[in-house]
């Protein structure tokens, strides 16, 4: 919102002469309370704007131009945005999953106009372009509740010219040569049997004063009913997808390996039932281990600018496939309008649920375990960890940071033999669950939920997974 006030944002340049009409007819509806409206105008022409919509006309720089300019208005705190284009208003439902701000329905305020100045009205006159007409656009409106009329093919050729032609009505000419051929064309509607016209052109808003007074039928002011109708409904904003955010880089591979677990976890019979993601690949963020044992670089404005511009994509939740970054979480919480989803709680928890009482050994990176995250995190939950002993523990970072470990790329050979020493170790002093509490460790035991040494059998558990699958969970909680 704009100055603490309601504000509606139109859309211009789709016919820059009816954007400019529209723009002043909702000042002046909104004049009387002008201190709780604002009014927001994105004009900006396109090429192609001139071409007729005739039968075969292309609407792809319109919708491209459309949305570009939706989106200024949506970056600029609109709550509502109009869109004076009936061309545009045929594919308003590809536009719509993939904003945030509601658009007022123009053709949803004809549909009130008639239904309460005009209610006993049975055939409509429609004066529309080739490319509405083909598209139905008022059928899909009017067409269960009435009879709808089009001008025959030599008035709609007539039409389409009296609109586009280089002298037409778009291009600001009101001679009185062409309301004699529109007024004909009305007229000829009349005829049929019409009670009302509604114009499926914006641009007959710009006549419309002149153009009623000599007509036997009423014809509506598009742009007027359009004014109106913003003012008088409530705003609802439209369910748009579930998106998560996620902090990618930390690191690559890990970044990974977590989007492809919330897919496999995702049931799906097609592309459009999987869970929206934006990742912003971030390795440069300064390493998080390095800053809390060495003094490196601090990374919470890295990772705090991460999660800001995942949060500016509309992201619903941020998701960060690293253990150790979440040192730094809570001291950017208080600063996210979102929630960043705790990996350790999700551990922890499913440690309380399914593995309670029983030995839980953290294989982490040493940073993880010097920061205290996972000891706070299984106190909260109830749960006891053990650590390695200092060789073991300088054996999972060489897994992780060696030369042959996981950052440099490598997930066979001396990393996994490391990792695999550090986890016997565990299970020798009693562990029956290890925890791999960095995301790069589950790459070197991929899908493995368990691992026997020394004739013992020790769960293996995933925080990555986990992560993945509460990301799920929250997705398809809010599908329902």
């Amino acid at each position: 919102m704009i100055d603490n006030r309601f504000a509606f944002g139109v859309v211009g340049g789709l016919g820059a002469l009816a954007g400019a009409d529209l723009l002043q007819r909702l000042i002046r509806v909104t004049a009387t309370d002008h201190e709780r409206y604002a009014i927001v105008f994105e004009q900006q022409s396109f090429p192609g704007d001139r071409l007729r919509s005739d039968s075969q006309y292309d609407p792809t720089g319109r919708k491209l131009h459309a949305f570009s300019l939706i989106r200024r208005l949506e970056l600029r705190g609109t709550d509502a945005i109009l869109l004076p284009c009936f061309v545009s208003h045929t594919f308003l439902h590809e536009i719509e999953p993939n904003i945030s701000t509601p658009i007022v329905s123009l053709m949803a305020a004809l549909q009130a106009k008639v239904t309460t100045a005009f209610p006993q009205a049975r055939r409509i006159g429609v004066l529309a372009s080739d490319y509405v007409r083909d598209k139905d656009l008022f059928g899909r409106t009017f067409g269960d509740s009435h009879a709808l009329v089009y001008p025959d093919a030599d008035a709609q050729r007539a039409l389409m010219d009296i609109v586009y032609a280089a002298g037409g009505i778009r291009s600001g000419t009101d001679a009185p040569a062409l309301l004699g051929q529109l007024r004909d064309i009305c007229e000829g509607l009349a005829g049929q049997g019409c009670d009302i016209i509604l114009p499926g052109f914006t641009e007959l808003s710009l006549v419309h004063a002149a153009l009623s007074v000599s007509l036997s039928i009423p014809i509506f002011n598009a742009n007027q009913c359009y004014a109106d109708y913003a003012l008088s409904q409530p705003v609802l904003r439209p369910r748009k997808a579930f998106k998560i955010g996620v902090v990618g880089g930390v690191g690559p591979l890990a970044t990974v390996d977590f989007m492809e677990k919330v897919v496999k976890l995702t049931e799906a019979r097609r592309d459009q039932d999987h869970i929206k993601m934006i990742v912003e690949q971030n390795p440069q963020i300064p390493d998080r281990t390095e800053h809390l044992l060495h003094q490196g670089t601090d990374p919470t404005i890295a990772l705090f600018a991460t999660c800001k511009k995942l949060e500016a994509a509309e992201a619903d939740l941020i998701a960060i496939p690293c253990n150790t970054a979440h040192a730094f979480v809570e001291r950017m919480q208080a600063h996210l309008r979102i929630p960043v989803l705790d990996m350790l709680d999700e551990t922890m928890a499913q440690i309380a649920s399914r593995y309670a009482g029983q030995v839980v050994g953290l294989l982490a990176t040493s940073g993880t375990v010097e920061s205290g995250v996972y000891a706070v995190a299984a106190r909260r939950a109830g749960v006891a960890i053990m650590l390695p002993d200092a060789a073991h523990q300088t054996l999972v970072m060489e897994a992780i940071y060696g030369a042959s470990g996981v950052k440099a790329g490598f997930t066979e050979g001396r990393c996994r033999d490391d990792l695999r020493a550090a986890i016997a170790h565990l299970a020798e002093r009693g562990a029956a669950v290890v925890v791999l509490g960095c995301t790069e460790l589950p790459l070197l035991f991929p899908q493995t939920e368990s691992f026997e040494t020394g004739g013992r059998m020790v769960a293996l558990l995933d925080p990555t997974l986990l992560l993945a699958s509460a990301c799920v969970r929250h997705a398809q909680a809010a599908r329902a």
